[in-house]
């Protein structure tokens, strides 16, 4: 079984985990977000397996699994993730932009779409479903020319959200897709983004979504990193 969190080859965690203000025994929130974390946590369902992914299922299946994903929320059982009719829509057009802007960097991509990381973590995306589990790798782990990032979700960076009625407040760091050789540079200009704890889903793909930095991965290094390290789920 995963262990959480994941511990290096030296039996040491990876990096100290973020801890909410209210537990960090006096140090201001600001100080401790200074440091850039070196590493990604990628979230998964507790029932399924990590980096599956919406985009690599053929399309005779890929409206029931959505369809079996949105009414959960429906259930009371801590599932606040909302999908909708027009999901896969959105995610497409923001995949292809993602994709094609990655290339313009210098990224060389091997999938249609990449797979999906918080930088360092996210209690908020944590807690969008009870019982989520993680997966966290070390950044270096990651071929550079196979990661890039977004600040933040790529959903709100890549600005197609308002043509399906959701507000985006524009940022100057939004529409573009960095590298990894960007990230200390774009943390030092914009800091990171601030997590959320309040656990109010309610309404939040019509809040400020300013939450975490995604990390995408455009190859099959984090199936690998798993299956070197000797872990199974």
């Amino acid at each position: 079984m995963l262990r959480k969190p994941l511990r290096g080859l030296d039996g040491f965690p990876l990096v100290p985990r973020y801890k909410p203000p209210q537990m960090q025994g006096g140090i201001h929130e600001k100080e401790f977000t200074s440091v850039v974390p070196d590493y990604a946590t990628h979230y998964f369902l507790k029932d399924k397996e990590p980096f599956l992914n919406l985009s690599d299922l053929p399309e005779d299946k890929l409206k029931s699994v959505v369809n079996e994903l949105d009414s959960c929320r429906t259930k009371g059982n801590g599932f606040n993730r909302v999908y909708g009719g027009r999901y896969m829509e959105l995610r497409r057009k923001t995949e292809q932009k993602l994709r094609n802007l990655f290339i313009l960097s210098g990224g060389n991509p091997k999938r249609k779409a990449p797979h999906y990381f918080v930088l360092g973590e996210s209690y908020w995306f944590k807690n969008l479903t009870s019982g989520t589990n993680e997966v966290r790798i070390p950044l270096s782990s990651f071929p550079s020319d196979a990661i890039s990032f977004t600040y933040p979700d790529s959903f709100v960076s890549m600005g197609f959200m308002p043509e399906f009625g959701l507000k985006v407040d524009k940022k100057d760091y939004h529409g573009k897709v960095f590298s990894l050789h960007d990230l200390e540079s774009i943390i030092d200009k914009y800091g990171l983004p601030e997590d959320d704890f309040s656990h109010d889903y309610g309404n939040y793909v019509n809040e400020k979504f300013e939450k975490f930095i995604e990390i995408q991965v455009w190859d099959e290094t984090p199936i690998q990193w798993l299956n070197d390290n000797g872990i199974t789920i």
